[in-house]
């Protein structure tokens, strides 16, 4: 299945899989999550996320559409914590919700052939972060380390950089990613996401910055001046993630402790208001 182009194919343990299946299993998570499943097809992958009341996000995860119902892909130190929520949601819906022991792993590139495989889903984010697949039979050849290193040189923020209840999902780009259907009715969340989305009102977002020298701590300031412009989140040498106020970064001269830092807003992001 796999092509003459070098392809990294990299276990991701930090990763779990939670089996749905059963008649109701779609109208049970449309209600809950940010992502439409009503129209998953059998073999697509859709990022989503569930939300608190007021809108922030708890946990990311991955929704692959199978002949038998879902797979959810994710963390896995969240598993029996998400377990528990969607149990509690359940109610009288006929809906089985099972810990599954398929490993994920995340495959980059991806061309056609590779995207052929049985049990591969194209990554729903960007074509450059390739496929995910669960229960792969093929052996490894890279590992989580190299796979976050590619997702941080594409400018793309992770688990590792939304803290639990802390961060609006449209802050962490999931609008941009294709986490967020705003189409698709109500979802637990979904008023304060719609509204901000609507207005506009949009202060702060993740991007990547780059620097010379070792990891930035998490947490540290981010300085426009004498100004707060942002902090630090998942750093590796030379670059990290950063949460940023838009209109404090687009005159430069930003610094971390003293050391300059620099803004590399991907591609894929679009033009941003610095006034907003």
């Amino acid at each position: 299945m796999w092509s003459m182009t070098p392809t990294a194919i990299a276990p991701l343990p930090s990763r779990a899989v939670i089996a749905l299946s059963g008649p109701d299993w779609r109208t049970f998570l449309q209600g809950l999550i940010t992502q439409d499943v009503e129209t998953l097809a059998v073999g697509e992958l859709r990022l989503g996320a569930i939300l608190t009341p007021q809108g922030r996000l708890l946990y990311d995860l991955f929704v692959a559409g199978t002949p038998d119902g879902a797979l959810l892909d994710v963390a896995a130190e969240h598993r029996p914590a998400i377990i528990t929520r969607l149990t509690m949601y359940r109610l009288r819906a006929k809906v089985e919700i099972v810990a599954s022991d398929l490993a994920v792993f995340a495959i980059f590139p991806a061309d056609e052939t590779t995207l052929a495989g049985e049990s591969v889903f194209r990554d729903p984010r960007l074509p450059a972060l390739g496929a995910r697949a669960y229960g792969l039979g093929a052996a490894p050849n890279s590992d989580e380390d190299a796979y976050d290193a590619h997702r941080l040189a594409l400018g793309v923020p992770g688990p590792a950089d939304w803290l639990s209840d802390k961060t609006y999902p449209i802050e962490a780009d999931f609008d941009l990613l294709h986490g967020i259907d705003f189409k698709k009715g109500c979802f637990v969340g979904q008023e304060t996401t719609s509204r901000m989305k609507r207005r506009g009102a949009i202060k702060t977002r993740m991007l990547p910055i780059s620097f010379e020298g070792p990891p930035l701590l998490f947490g540290a300031e981010i300085l426009a001046g004498d100004l707060r412009a942002g902090a630090v989140l998942s750093s590796r040498d030379g670059r990290a993630m950063a949460a940023l106020r838009l209109d404090r970064i687009t005159a430069g001269g930003l610094s971390v402790d003293g050391r300059p830092v620099t803004v590399e807003t991907p591609d894929w992001v679009p033009p941003f208001d610095p006034q907003v």
